[in-house]
């Protein structure tokens, strides 16, 4: 599709969310200059598509009354899995940095189901909660997520221009392997040729992404979503903690945030004397400890703390609260 034919399409979709805009803000939204727009605006007229000129200082364009999309042919559940979907992409965090997209999709899907359908769904909506606070994810922006996304799926190499976590910029290639979206960040995981080494990138960082020629055989049976948990879980934090938990690894891991520990089940001659159930060892990193106490609880098992000392103290008086608290009457 040409860049002006596009750019028509997307002057097409600004007017339908519906609103007068002015032709300023069309401008800057199209990256273009105002005489432009009234030009896309006059290809939409010989397109039949009813665009109304307002004049005045707050003039700008906007689609007639009356002037309907056509039908959109979804079923009650249907129609309440893509709202739901668009709902939970921008409340945890899997959404782009186009923060009005998934609003403006929802009001065009809202504004052309049928009214009995539209109340109950509002219903649904307005009384729905998420865990995951608004606000708290890192979205990337949309076009370096599909540019990497299409290296990912064709192994084309890409290249990015990235800003670590202590602001320094850097530019260099990348085999991307796989995309994950974890705890409302994205992140791309792949080989770095320069250096030889899997390296794992956060995709908000990343300000420009460029799909390079050529292609790369990316490693048989790689687990992108392992891969990222796994350097999450060993990244530099204020606290190295190692604990000893008598389970199995599995058993251990099913009851531990994603992406903060790193389980090994440790060999029998290694466990606890006569135990007949296996003993595994926990190795987390974290900027505070006094969350802890409350989890190693939930595990329900016998543990041992093999460092930091600072967590027996912790485990202790939180044991003592405990204690108190039952016997209150």
């Amino acid at each position: 599709m040409s860049r002006p034919i596009s750019r028509v399409l997307m002057l097409l979709e600004l007017l339908q969310s519906g609103g007068l805009r002015t032709v300023a803000e069309l401008a800057a939204r199209l990256d273009v200059d105002e005489r432009t727009v009234r030009r896309y605006a006059a290809h939409l007229l010989d397109l039949d598509v009813p665009v109304e000129s307002v004049r005045g200082r707050h003039g700008g364009y906007r689609i007639a009354s009356g002037y309907r999309m056509p039908p959109l042919m979804l079923s009650d559940d249907e129609a309440l899995a893509v709202l739901l979907g668009l709902l939970a992409g921008q409340r945890t965090g899997l959404s782009t940095a186009t923060g009005s997209a998934s609003e403006t999709a929802a009001a065009k899907i809202r504004r052309v189901l049928p009214e009995r359908l539209g109340r109950r769904l509002d219903s649904v909506l307005g009384s729905l909660a998420f865990t995951a606070p608004p606000g708290t994810s890192a979205v990337p922006e949309s076009a370096v997520l599909l540019s990497i996304a299409d290296a990912v799926r064709h192994h084309r190499p890409v290249s990015i221009r990235y800003t670590a976590a202590g602001g320094r910029l850097s530019e260099r290639t990348l085999h991307p392997y796989g995309l994950v979206a974890h705890a409302g960040r994205w992140y791309v995981t792949g080989g770095d040729p320069a250096v030889g080494e899997e390296r794992t990138f956060r995709l908000d960082r990343i300000t420009d992404a460029r799909v390079l020629p050529g292609t790369f055989d990316p490693p048989a049976g790689f687990d992108a979503a392992e891969r990222v948990l796994s350097g999450i879980a060993s990244a530099p934090y204020r606290h190295e903690v190692t604990v000893r938990v008598q389970g199995t690894a599995e058993y251990v891991r099913a009851r531990l945030p994603a992406g903060i520990a790193i389980v090994e089940e440790l060999p029998s001659a290694q466990g606890r004397g006569s135990d007949t159930e296996p003993w595994s060892r926990v190795d987390l990193r974290v900027d505070r400890l006094d969350w802890l106490p409350a989890v190693l609880a939930s595990l329900d098992r016998p543990f041992v703390i093999e460092r930091p000392e600072d967590l027996r103290g912790l485990v202790t008086r939180f044991a003592a609260r405990l204690t108190d608290s039952a016997r209150r009457r």
